[in-house]
């Protein structure tokens, strides 16, 4: 289990019609993009595709998501070239094989939802095939397709693995200058050893693109195999100059060509000999492999008529003739399908998809020089088909291989098809597969020693029937181990019950068990896998598309001769090629010693992780909402604070009951009195709203169909923040957006409409709305969008305003109309269009505030929905008179209802890009707007923030956190550097710091237009806590201090004292006041343990006045509510344990000897009562083990033990000071559930106690006292005025601990390159 701190929100991207002028508008720079990247809105997607189908985005297009982010030179470039020509360039040059993510296997992109994760998961085992894949890194299926082929050629593969360490060098030299280290060789060879003996389903080529020297830019790009072949071999060529493969490429894939020309007149020829590792065939008018070679390699060009030929013997114009032959082939020949072609006519690329055979088995003799050698040295198989799918601007990888040497268990599951199955031995084969004991014990009957994990047996039952135990066989057999424990004459459980095994007897009756008629299907169940048992005549041929690997036959490969999806590379070995017996099926064959055993404790590695990873799959995250952190505030639930510290993220699992995840938060808040009730709840727009709440603590969370990242709510079930709050689905809030005409000072209604938020209940009726704005009469519309994505407005007829927002199809963020009735000139609406009276609205209010002499104050300037903002600012300022050089100089800005002005708006929008409707109100204002790449924000000082009295600043998108707060200090005239900076939330409230101070603005995902928070104390480095201090003062504090309160803040100077309400275990009058010294501010490391906060506190100068002999004489707490709350029990524990928030406050008891609590250790705060009193006697401190339990019998041992008083002659209570109630503590207790009345476990940790640290337990010795009263004359008084809960909960504001999730720039990505591998001189 475990828990952290969430914050966590939503943010919704803007979807607008996209121009070339919105590429610099901030509303388009997405918070998840990487660095630098102004997001294209998603409309772009959709046009672009539409248009050219499949449209590569080029590297300076990135796409991240589902959305696409324009680098800093593809955005200038975009601009530069204007639209269309830009669409030109990318569809001229763009990369040709950029990868179609629709087409891959195992890359999951563009997928918005945030996936669980779990950071200890290991790669999952092979599957049937016994087959290892190659994962993609994004666009690397062209890579794992080459690599998977060279693997494949054991040749290549066995050659690589004779280059030792000696040779090599190793990993553990490459980082010393002067070792010779191969790092590409040696990353293949390790990589090869994966593939061959690793047991995981695919393997990660990270390391070895590492080693070539490739970003991330790289790792995401698709590029051409066949160019990657020649490349790779060139870089190993490289790597190997100086050892004994030097010659490896050379020596496998070289050939030669020799080119004739023969003069018919001397007959002297005249060659020229080229060397090739690959052969490059035509595919365009040519139907197969033998047509190409036959035109490249049989046919003769004639030099004849106007084209003769030069003879360098006869020194004239001869005819003659051109021919070509292959000269020497190598043992592998590699052959590259010419698929791609350029339409000069068209300007585009095509693929060609013909029809184009080629064949298992060819003799390459007639391509040949004439020679006497055996027709066998020119036959060769195919081995290989490397597989292009898609178009030519965008496709996919992968390869069908045939597995020489028998490595992979080559099968098809077809028993079901097989024509000697009747319908009767298929009913039979259900049947059995039905029956867990048959397929348990055909699953042992497997395994050499019939013995297994339990884990490994449910995992192995899972490929076999394709189902999980759980999901098939539990709701009627119940758990896999019972189901074992029933079945013991057949079934051997060990002690520990972790591994299982077939008794002999159960063994040797396993078959005889079965009926007749299903003994075939039992023996085809426990059959070995028969890829060694098929022979030679049938090749094995598999299909591995990255991490996938699937058997395939061998007339599957005609599938590519033409299509979309086609072969593009062919591999072919040499027929004479014979592999030793040694090596079939035998993995480890001539693999190294060092990589053998590398391999088997990676293995051993991976079995303890699944191990682990399998504790932990049946976990899952919960977010709790903890009640007392949150106020019910305009129909919803909101954070008294922030959501970091209301929330808390809880991992549980699922298979727990509703009672162990109620005990499990009872331990995690210890602050916690009183019942606790968890509900589901959800976050909506207008806030946190609680739904059902849940019941039945005997039922298991995934019986209560709790979902993973659930909210849950948890409180008392009644009310929160002294306010009872409405739950369920039924009334769930709606923020809606309200339009109505704004009122001026003196109260008459204006021609400005404004726009604010409100929330209802969804079962509320629509007729609240006017009740909200105090319109008795009036009529309500509402907004809506017909097909051709005008928005129209509809009124709600009168006898409709009694319906609820649900049922009249209201959502959140839905627009609301409020037209007062009583107001002849108010805005209205006919046919969907706006009116004032019988005129049409199409005009925009400006108001003069350049505060220049003028006549005219505001003036209607007459625009449509596409009028380009700098029209109207220009027809403005001639209507205004004013004079022509604030043509330059100035800006129109949005004015809201409160007559705020708001950001500039850019002059290259339109009204409808700018979001303005008809009839708002802007203000013309000196200054120029912001351009592209800044921002205007709105700042202030302090979290009060009185609307007209923000600052404004115009900065760079670019400038980091710290210019920026100095920029406004500076504005502000504020000295000092202890400052940081508050982003304003929607509430109007401070929110989280902006901790990152060398990050970006942009980084941060600051928007023009947000308002800044210049809040007093200096942010801590990161790792680091700012932890208030305080000093516990027993009975009564001296005269001399005095109550120092900093005006700013509300926080007490060092030495101030808080008076605050007696705690638990407040020592003096039980009802007096409990003083806090503050000592100051501390800041320590996370790092840092108790026992080191202890001894810096008593550096504080404040803390000089204390003599401490040493930390151990201090205790130390954190401050909830001004009442002591959690104890830092372990000294040597680290805060970062302790899960302080950021607000955490900290206050130190001076104790009279040397405590060292355990973590079972409870401190309690005893009072024995004076007899014959209402009183009781100063408190004594007393400290109970709770090893044994907690327990009442443990407790009033303990008690009576430090009294020294028989345990029968005391009474002990608990003491409630905020009820001022005390709750008699018995042994005889009995609770019994409602709904099976069985004896509950007696734990004074849960209800109705809550005990835990710090809590007074008064003591009677029933020797002196009889009676159960444990009350006192205070406790009387209390009750009778019982007291309320004040909303000033915290004890002062001063700067905390302000950690938060900083953005950690993302790698800058480079522009577009050709492939290359980097490889270091070994010459």
């Amino acid at each position: 289990m475990r828990v952290s701190p969430a914050v966590r929100g939503t943010r919704t991207e803007p979807s607008l019609p996209w121009t070339p002028e919105l590429c610099g508008r901030k509303n388009y720079i997405s918070h998840k993009a990487p660095r630098g990247g102004p997001a294209l809105p998603p409309g772009i997607l959709g046009n672009v595709v539409r248009a050219f189908h499949k449209w590569p985005p080029p590297a300076w297009l990135r796409p991240v998501g589902a959305r696409l982010f324009v680098s800093n030179v593809g955005l200038g470039r975009l601009v530069g070239l204007g639209w269309r020509q830009a669409l030109l360039s990318v569809t001229m040059f763009g990369d040709l094989f950029e990868e179609d993510y629709s087409t891959v296997s195992d890359y999951q992109y563009g997928r918005e939802k945030k996936l669980k994760t779990k950071g200890l998961e290991p790669p999952a085992p092979r599957e049937f095939t016994n087959l290892s894949g190659i994962r993609n890194q994004g666009g690397t299926c062209y890579l794992n397709s080459l690599l998977q082929t060279l693997h494949f050629t054991p040749e290549f593969r066995e050659a690589l693995f004779s280059l030792g360490p000696e040779e090599l060098g190793s990993f553990e030299d490459k980082d010393k200058p002067d070792a010779k280290v191969r790092i590409i060789p040696l990353q293949l060879q390790r990589l090869f050893a994966q593939l061959l003996l690793l047991d995981q389903d695919a393997a990660s080529t990270a390391d070895l693109t590492d080693s070539f020297g490739w970003t991330s830019n790289e790792e995401m790009r698709q590029h051409d195999v066949q160019e990657l072949n020649r490349i790779l071999f060139s870089a190993l060529e490289t790597s190997l100059v100086g050892t004994s493969g030097h010659d490896l490429i050379n020596r496998l894939y070289h050939g030669t060509v020799v080119n004739q020309v023969v003069c018919k007149e001397c007959k002297n020829v005249s060659e020229k000999q080229e060397d090739f590792l690959d052969l490059t065939v035509a595919v365009k008018n040519v139907s197969s492999l033998e047509d190409a070679l036959w035109n490249m390699y049989v046919e003769e060009e004639v030099f004849d008529c106007d084209n003769l030929y030069h003879c360098g013997t006869c020194d004239k114009l001869v005819k003659a003739a051109k021919s070509a032959k292959l000269r020497k082939l190598p043992p592998f020949l590699t052959v590259s399908l010419l698929r791609f072609n350029f339409d000069f006519v068209k300007r585009e690329r095509y693929k060609e998809t013909s029809c184009y055979t080629f064949p298992l088995r060819i003799n390459f003799k007639p391509f040949c020089e004439q020679s006497d050698t055996d027709d066998l040295e020119y036959v060769y198989e195919l081995f290989s088909v490397i597989i292009h799918k898609g178009g030519c601007y965008g496709g996919h990888y992968h390869v069908y291989i045939k597995d020489v040497d028998h490595l992979g268990n080559w099968q098809f599951q077809e028993e079901k098809s097989k024509p000697g199955m009747n319908l009767k031995d298929l009913q039979n084969e259900e049947e059995i597969d039905d029956d867990p004991l048959i397929i348990l014990k055909a699953i042992l009957l497997q395994e050499e020693s019939n013995l297994i994990p339990v884990d490994q047996l449910g995992q192995k039952l899972l490929k076999k029937i394709g189902m999980s135990w759980n999901k098939k066989y539990r709701k009627q057999y119940g758990p896999l181990r019972k189901f074992l424990q029933l079945h013991s004459q057949i079934f051997l459980l060990s002690p520990d019950e972790s591994t299982v095994s077939l008794l002999k007897n159960g063994s040797l009756q396993a078959e005889s068990h079965f009926p007749r008629s299903d003994q075939h299907i039992f023996k085809t169940l426990t059959s070995e896998s028969p890829g060694l048992n098929d022979g030679t005549s049938c090749p094995h041929w598999f299909d591995i598309n990255d991490s996938k690997v699937q058997p395939i036959k061998e007339k599957d490969i005609e599938r590519q001769f033409q299509g979309k999806e086609s072969a593009y590379m062919l591999f072919y070995r040499k027929s004479q090629l014979q592999r030793p017996a040694e090596a079939r099926a035998n993995p480890r064959y001539r693999v190294p010693c060092h990589l053998l055993n590398e391999m088997d404790a990676a293995n051993i590695e991976l079995q303890t992780k699944r191990a682990e990873c399998d504790s932990i799959d049946n976990n899952f995250d919960l977010h709790l909402h903890l009640g007392p952190h949150y106020h019910f505030l305009n129909g919803a639930l909101h954070p008294v604070v922030s959501q970091a510290e209301s929330t808390w993220d809880l991992t549980f699992d699922k298979r727990k009951t509703l009672g162990d995840l109620r005990q499990s938060i009872f331990q995690l808040l210890e602050f916690w009195e009183g019942d606790m009730v968890l509900s589901v709840a959800k976050l909506v727009p207008a806030g946190l709203h609680v739904y059902q709440m849940l019941d039945g603590d005997d039922l298991t969370l995934c019986e209560l169909e709790i979902a993973d990242g659930e909210d849950l709510f948890v409180w008392n079930g009644v009310e929160v923040g002294g306010i009872q709050i409405p739950t369920g689905s039924d009334c769930e809030p709606l923020l809606l957006n309200v339009l109505h005409l704004a009122t001026s000072s003196e109260g008459e209604k204006c021609q400005q409409l404004v726009e604010s938020p409100h929330v209802f209940p969804s079962n509320a009726e629509v007729g609240a709305v006017l009740a909200a704005l105090a319109v008795p009469v009036g009529v309500l519309f509402i907004n809506t969008t017909d097909p051709a994505g005008e928005e129209n407005w509809v009124a709600i007829p009168k006898e409709d305003l009694k319906k609820t927002f649900r049922e009249q199809g209201l959502r959140n963020r839905s627009s609301v109309l409020v037209q007062d009735s009583s107001d002849d000139n108010s805005l209205l609406l006919k046919q969907g269009k706006w009116f004032t009276g019988m005129k049409e609205v199409n005009w925009l209010q400006v108001q003069n505030l350049c505060k220049l002499g003028s006549d005219e104050k505001q003036v209607k300037i007459s625009a449509t929905v596409n009028t380009v903002v700098f029209d109207i600012r220009i027809k403005a300022i001639k209507e205004l008179k004013l004079m022509k050089e604030l043509a330059e100089n100035s800006c129109l800005r949005p004015i809201d209802r409160n007559g705020k002005l708001l950001c500039p708006v850019p002059d290259s929008y339109t009204l409808k890009e700018a979001e303005l409707k008809m009839g708002s109100s802007l203000g013309l204002c000196p200054g120029k707007a912001p351009t592209s790449s800044q921002l205007f924000l709105f700042f202030t000082v302090g979290s009060d923030v009185q609307p007209g009295t923000e600052m404004e600043i115009i900065v760079e998108e670019t400038m980091s956190v710290r210019d920026c707060l100095q920029l406004m200090l500076g504005k502000s005239g504020l000295p000092g550097d202890r400052w940081h900076l508050r982003k304003m939330d929607w509430c109007y409230e401070a929110g989280e710091p902006l901790c990152e101070e060398d990050a970006t603005l942009r980084e941060l995902m600051i928007c023009s237009g947000d308002t800044l928070l210049l809040i007093e104390g200096k942010l801590p480095p990161p790792g680091f806590l700012k932890v208030p201090l305080w000093w516990y003062q027993p009975g009564d504090s001296p005269d001399h201090w005095k109550n120092h309160q900093d005006q700013r803040n509300g926080a007490p100077s060092p030495g101030g004292v808080w008076r605050a309400a007696a705690t638990q275990g407040a020592p003096g009058d039980l009802h007096g006041e409990v003083s806090l010294r503050y000592l100051g501010d501390l800041e320590i490391s996370e790092e840092a343990t108790v026992a080191e906060l202890k001894s810096q506190a008593m550096t504080l100068s404040s803390s000089s006045g204390f003599v401490i002999p040493s930390p151990a004489f201090l205790r130390a707490w954190t401050v909830e509510r001004k009442r002591l709350g959690r104890l830092l029990r372990i000294n040597r524990q680290q805060l970062r344990d302790y899960k302080l928030g950021r607000k955490t406050e900290i206050c130190l008891e001076p104790l009279q000897e040397e405590e060292n609590l355990g973590p079972q250790d409870v401190v309690l705060r005893t009072r024995m009562r004076l007899p014959g009193e209402r009183a009781y006697a100063p408190c004594v401190d007393l400290v109970w083990d709770t090893a044994r339990g907690w327990t009442a019998g443990s407790l009033r041992q303990r008690v009576a033990h430090f009294c020294s008083l028989p345990v029968e002659k005391i009474e002990i209570a608990k003491y409630f000071p905020e009820k001022f109630e005390w709750l008699p503590i018995s042994s005889w207790n009995q609770q019994f559930t409602k709904r099976k009345k069985k004896k509950k476990q007696d734990n004074l940790q849960g209800a109705p106690y809550y005990l835990k640290d710090g809590d007074t337990i008064g003591i009677k010795n029933v020797l002196l006292e009889d009676d159960g009263d444990f009350s006192t004359d205070a406790d009387d008084l209390g009750r009778g005025t019982p007291r309320r809960p004040s909303s000033q909960d915290a004890l002062r504001e001063p700067s905390r601990d302000l950690g938060c999730r900083a953005t950690t720039p993302g790698r800058p990505r480079a522009p577009e390159a050709s492939l290359c591998i980097h490889v270091r001189s070994f010459r």
